[in-house]
């Protein structure tokens, strides 16, 4: 087993790399980016094999969990391919997890192989269940393309998690329509706060922001709700709701900062490496990989950057201002 050579200067181990694949989505969701975005040209991507080097330096290194996200990952050219290869890792044991982040559009086509590839479970996100407002949020995304998706994947034996982003005036109304929903399908269910990152175009975050002390405290009025104390090493807190049974996550990073267990990082897919979603501060990681056929030089400059990893990010809606705001959209980075 691999064991953690990743520590940064406040002694948390980093045990996960989420990769983002393309910048490149079937939709335009609302609070993610711009109707009109400029992508990235082709040129500027790390190759799959390219990636997947990277990818196998930082198992080595001690990573034990991969997430490919996006954009939406599945609809770079090859990707399956990509995700076969990173397969080889579970199978000796030196990787425990592959998983997928996506919006569920493409699922339809690739459940059974991602199953196949060795991947168990996958988060989809789905903000709301009327198709109406589906269309609005997601500016070009269709809800019944998601719905079959998200039948393909529990088919083919991938469990579900569903990401959902809390927002004021819009999906406020579906709370317990989304909870029973999930409960229903045995689904598990993930509420996020908005964060501030990048132009979209218009939007007022600080109008879209639900802050998730209000949505508990509103669950808590119709249910009878348990904190739970376990941990994934990730940004949720969990809470059980008794009377269904289900476990819901809350993912809060302006109303509580989750930074004190940070194991993770992000790399684009143009190699640029972030040590904290909620820095523009990166590395890149493009230059090392490409200066040798040897991974030492791309080793020196993982562990160069690990040893900046702040301690924390500092997400803020205070005083009616968006402070802290990274230039970049999560897109780039990789959700």
């Amino acid at each position: 087993m691999n064991t953690p050579q990743l520590v940064d200067p406040f002694q948390r181990a980093v045990t996960y790399l989420r990769l983002s694949v393309t910048d490149r989505c079937d939709f335009r969701c609302t609070y993610c980016m711009s109707e009109n975005m400029t992508f990235l040209p082709k040129k500027d991507l790390l190759t799959l094999e390219e990636l997947d080097r990277i990818c196998t330096a930082f198992i080595g290194l001690g990573v034990r969990k991969l997430r490919i996200t996006g954009g939406e990952p599945l609809v770079r050219k090859g990707i399956m391919g990509f995700f076969d290869a990173m397969g080889r890792h579970l199978d000796d044991g030196t990787l425990d997890e592959l998983t997928l982040t996506t919006n569920g559009s493409q699922l339809h086509r690739f459940a059974d192989d991602l199953y196949a590839a060795g991947v168990r479970r996958v988060n989809i996100s789905l903000d709301t269940l009327d198709e109406d407002k589906f269309a609005k949020i997601t500016r070009w995304g269709r809800l019944p393309q998601v719905l079959r998706g998200i039948d393909a994947a529990q088919k083919a034996g991938l469990r579900v998690k569903i990401n959902t982003v809390a927002l004021k005036g819009f999906n406020d109304i579906e709370l317990f329509d989304l909870t029973r929903w999930c409960a229903e399908r045995d689904m598990d269910l993930t509420f996020i706060e908005v964060m501030p990152m990048g132009d979209i175009g218009g939007e007022d975050r600080i109008d879209q922001y639900w802050p998730l002390s209000n949505l508990r405290d509103r669950l808590a009025d119709r249910f009878t709700l348990t904190d739970l104390d376990e941990t994934t090493g990730g940004p949720a807190r969990y809470v059980r709701i008794e009377d269904t049974g289900q476990k819901i996550g809350l993912i809060t990073p302006l109303t509580h900062n989750f930074c004190e267990s940070c194991n993770r990082v992000r790399m684009s897919c143009t190699g640029q490496f972030y040590t904290c979603l909620g820095h523009d501060g990166m590395s890149d990681l493009r230059g090392p990989l490409r200066a040798s056929e040897s991974d030492a030089v791309l080793i020196d400059a993982i562990h160069a950057a690990i040893a900046r990893k702040p301690k924390g990010h500092d997400f803020d809606y205070s005083r009616q201002e968006v402070q802290g705001q990274t230039i970049r959209h999560m897109s780039h980075t990789g959700g």
